[in-house]
C-alpha cells in the first residue's frame, strides 16, 4: 500500500477516490518492549524521554496499520494526503495518535 502526504502519486494515475480513512491508536503506558517506565525512570530525562520516543513511535505504528486497514476495506491500493496529530490527552498521561487521509485506487 502506497503512503503519501501529497495528493498524487508520483507515475501513478488516480483512478477512484473512495473516502476519507483515519486510523487512531492511544496508550498511556510508556512501556517499551513490555517493560513500563519505573518511578526512578521518571525523574532521568534521558530515560523518560528514551521511553516516551519509543512508545510514541510503536503508537504511530499502530494508527498506520489500523489507517491501512480501515483503506483496504475500502478497496485501496494507497492514501493519499495522510496528515498526522500526536495529542496528549488531558489530566493524563495517555497520548493519542491519529491519522487521516484520502482512500484511493491507483494505476
Amino acid at each position: 500500500m502506497i503512503l503519501t502526504t501529497t495528493h498524487n502519486i508520483e507515475n501513478f494515475k488516480i483512478v477512484d477516490y473512495l473516502g476519507i480513512v483515519t486510523g487512531t491508536a492511544y496508550d498511556s503506558s510508556y512501556s517499551s518492549n513490555g517493560t513500563k517506565m519505573s518511578f526512578k525512570d521518571m525523574f532521568s530525562m534521558s530515560k523518560y524521554y528514551e521511553k516516551y520516543t519509543l512508545a510514541l513511535e510503536r503508537i504511530k505504528e499502530k494508527a498506520f496499520q489500523n489507517l491501512k486497514d480501515n483503506a483496504l476495506k475500502l478497496g485501496a491500493n494507497a492514501v493519499v494526503g495522510i496528515q498526522l496529530d500526536v495529542e496528549p490527552l488531558a489530566n493524563s498521561s495517555t497520548l493519542l495518535v491519529s491519522i487521516t487521509g484520502t482512500a484511493v485506487r491507483a494505476e
